[in-house]
């Protein structure tokens, strides 16, 4: 049975799986958490609730909402064949046929793949980094890997998708280095992967990135800088699959189709009015776009 893989647990990633398991479709759900609805404090229009709600109260009350958005999504699609995963994406791979998904938990094949992972996460407030944006900063180690061959690099972060962004810097780089910014160091560290725990103060360089300043200390000299601050998000995956962005969102048609064939988008990661009843509705929109894809 053909897999369509549906990466974030919120409205539109849970409402695209409702659809996809309906329409006779493998639906695998990878998701981390409840998404931006469950961080959101009041919920006063949303249809059916008289008085306001919170987005954590909405995910969890027994009500119409669950018993319709999260019982069918896992329950009934799960009834049906479908998985429900809480686990880390940290990169998406074209395939012989598809896509490879890979978590911190394993790894997932894909005939079509549903970006909604919810809006971008925010660029981290550092001096520098947002001025030298595309000048030694970058957001995709597989797309600006090759600008870097023989250089001294660093990975900004220190998660599971930071690690992933220096394996493949390791690769071409004379040296990577992950900026913890007073984090520590996480466990199982790739070989040949240094570390730097000091918290970071600044991006520095004239044109181009020449050194990372730290709030004590000598500097790092390193000739570009990888941001991969907590999890990777829609927009991430969508940049290195080449898909096309407008800033930060993702460019998809109204059916959540995107500029490459079998990868589609729905929800906040899309832009436009940020509401759980467009996210519903995206996610619905997605998934049978993505259905007629793997048909044909």
């Amino acid at each position: 049975m053909p897999n369509i893989v549906i990466i974030g647990g919120g409205p539109a990633g849970l409402s695209a799986a409702i659809y996809a398991v309906r329409a006779g479709m493998q639906a695998t759900v990878l998701y981390k958490d409840g998404g931006a609805l469950a961080k959101t404090d009041k919920i006063e229009n949303y249809f059916g609730f008289i008085e306001p709600v919170s987005g954590a109260e909405l995910l969890e009350l027994g009500d119409v909402y669950k018993r319709q958005l999260l019982e069918r999504g896992q329950k009934q699609a799960e009834r049906l064949g479908a998985v429900l995963r809480q686990t880390e994406v940290i990169g998406i791979e074209y395939a012989a046929q598809g896509f490879t998904v890979k978590t911190a938990d394993g790894v997932f094949d894909a005939d079509a793949v549903i970006l909604a992972t919810g809006s971008p996460r925010a660029v981290p407030k550092i001096e520098g980094v947002a001025a030298l944006e595309g000048r030694g900063v970058s957001y995709c180690a597989i797309c600006d890997a090759f600008f870097y061959r023989g250089k001294d690099v660093a990975v900004l972060g220190q998660g599971e998708y930071a690690l992933e962004e220096a394996r493949v810097l390791l690769s071409v780089a004379q040296s990577v280095t992950l900026l913890t910014n007073g984090s520590e160091a996480p466990a199982d560290l790739p070989d040949g992967l240094r570390v730097e725990t000091r918290k970071v103060s600044a991006v520095e360089g004239d044109e181009l990135v020449s050194r990372v300043a730290f709030a004590e200390g000598e500097p790092l000299h390193v000739s570009g800088v990888f941001i991969a601050y907590g999890t990777a998000g829609s927009g991430d995956f969508a940049r290195k699959l080449g898909a096309q962005l407008d800033g930060t969102r993702i460019k998809a048609n109204a059916d959540g189709s995107t500029a490459v064939p079998g990868l589609f988008a729905a929800g906040d990661c899309t832009g436009g009015l940020l509401q759980v009843a467009k996210a519903v509705a995206d996610g619905a929109e997605a998934a049978m776009s993505a259905v007629k894809f793997v048909r044909k």
